[in-house]
């Protein structure tokens, strides 16, 4: 059974830093393309950042420059460094794991951790 498990999440000061963490069992980091979304009640959850298979990453607009994921497949890890955050910011982040079953028929398999609150706010 796969689960991943964030942390790292708190209150923190606008233009402040702060380093999520998502940890996985149950599957190989390595072959999974692995993402971190934030949602805010009533919006949708929105993607933060991407970091895919093949070492390459991806962020919106609204984050670039700002955040930078990055994943350790050895230990089955995924991080998440935000800087210069803005209060826009705030809403709760979700590590999310993607894996491409092959096949006749594939399919994806999908798992998403409990998500974990980050607040920016003076």
């Amino acid at each position: 059974q796969v689960q991943l498990v964030e942390s790292g999440g708190g209150l923190v000061q606008p233009g402040g830093s702060l380093r999520l963490s998502c940890a996985a069992s149950g599957t190989d980091f390595s072959i999974n393309t692995l993402a971190w979304y934030r949602q805010v009640p009533g919006r949708e959850r929105e993607l933060v950042a991407l970091s895919g298979t093949d070492g390459r990453t991806g962020y919106p607009d609204s984050v670039k420059g700002r955040f930078f994921i990055s994943r350790d497949n050895a230990n089955n890890r995924v991080y998440l460094q935000m800087n210069a955050l803005k209060p826009e910011d705030t809403g709760v982040y979700y590590c999310n794991s993607k894996y491409l079953i092959s096949g006749p028929a594939p399919e994806i398999e999908e798992h998403w951790g409990q998500g974990t609150q980050v607040t920016v706010s003076s």
